[in-house]
């Protein structure tokens, strides 16, 4: 009986120094990590059941694409580095010396996101309370805290918000939000004095009047200032037309009258192409055309005939 005893306390020895407990590591993407066991002389670095790199004859060999530039290892430590973590780099680590009196270590590492700096602003407040709220942008794996002093007041997971009542007695105390995972936090302080004074409360609705007033005023400027230059548009569009309308009538008027002056003149000047001008021409408009090919030279002799004949 007692070599039974021993026989079974030898083998429970044996698998206990064959493997160790898993070391919990924690780090956020794009952070690192050191395993911090050595492998100096030979072995392999495993994540999960994929060996990731060989250690033979101080130097390392890596054999997966998704570690290289990123895994680093110390020839003078054996401490294996890995840079740039991602998400999927989380899993269970195993260095193994490949030596029978040495036991093999592994690390369950896990990566998170890293947590965005929470912002704090207050609901309302009133000469009994302040009710505030804390809020952060991603909630996923990231627990709120409402602390004061050193006492967690109020907390909750995967939240995106979380409010806190502070009451007149308590207004003195230190106050800070908190937001944190298993890997990283962020903390903001709030000062209850300043965040919860009334007097900031009127003030903000002042302020709140002025911009809307100032605003207001803008866009009221800027539509009367476009109606203006419309209405400047459309009248500058009415006075070019009727000046347009105005010059074409005035033209017509002119012209017909230079025309019958031309005839005139040709018929008293004796002008023999313009004599039977009442047989040969049918209408104004035909006459106008025929003026319009005299050259400059002809025009000119004609009305200086007239000229003359008019003088007698």
């Amino acid at each position: 009986m007692e070599a039974q005893m021993r026989i079974i306390l030898f083998l429970m020895v044996m698998i206990s120094s064959d493997t160790e407990a898993e070391k919990n590591l924690t780090s956020t993407k794009g952070g690192s990590i050191t395993l911090h066991d050595p492998l100096v002389e030979f072995g392999f670095l495993l994540h999960g059941t994929k060996t990731v790199a060989m250690v033979n004859e101080k130097k390392m060999q890596i054999l997966e694409d998704n570690y290289k530039n990123r895994l680093h290892w110390d020839n003078n430590t054996g401490f294996f580095t890995i840079t740039g973590l991602q998400r999927n780099d989380s899993g269970i680590y195993t260095i193994d010396p490949k030596k029978g009196s040495t036991p093999s270590t592994s690390y369950k590492l896990t990566v998170y996101e890293s947590v965005s700096t929470p912002a704090v602003k207050r609901l309302s407040v009133s000469a009994e309370s302040c009710i505030l709220l804390c809020s952060v942008e991603k909630a996923e794996e990231t627990t709120l805290l409402w602390y004061k002093d050193e006492e967690i007041l109020n907390q909750s997971s995967s939240a995106l918000s979380l409010l806190l009542t502070v009451h007149k007695q308590d207004f003195s105390s230190s106050y800070r939000c908190v937001a944190a995972n298993p890997a990283d936090n962020k903390t903001l302080p709030v000062n209850i004095t300043t965040s919860c004074n009334e007097q900031n409360n009127t003030d903000n609705s002042d302020d709140t009047n002025i911009r809307y007033n100032f605003v207001t005023g803008i866009i009221i400027s800027i539509a009367f200032a476009v109606f203006v230059v419309l209405i400047a548009i459309i009248t500058k569009k009415k006075c070019l037309n009727k000046t347009k309308t105005t010059i074409r009538q005035t033209q017509g008027r002119f012209g017909e009258h230079r025309h019958r002056c031309i005839l005139y003149c040709m018929q008293i000047s004796g002008d023999r192409r313009f004599q039977d001008i009442r047989t040969t021409q049918k209408n104004y408009s035909s006459i106008t055309e025929v003026i319009k090919r005299e050259d400059g030279s002809q025009m000119t002799s004609i009305k200086d005939k007239c000229h003359v004949k008019q003088g007698d």
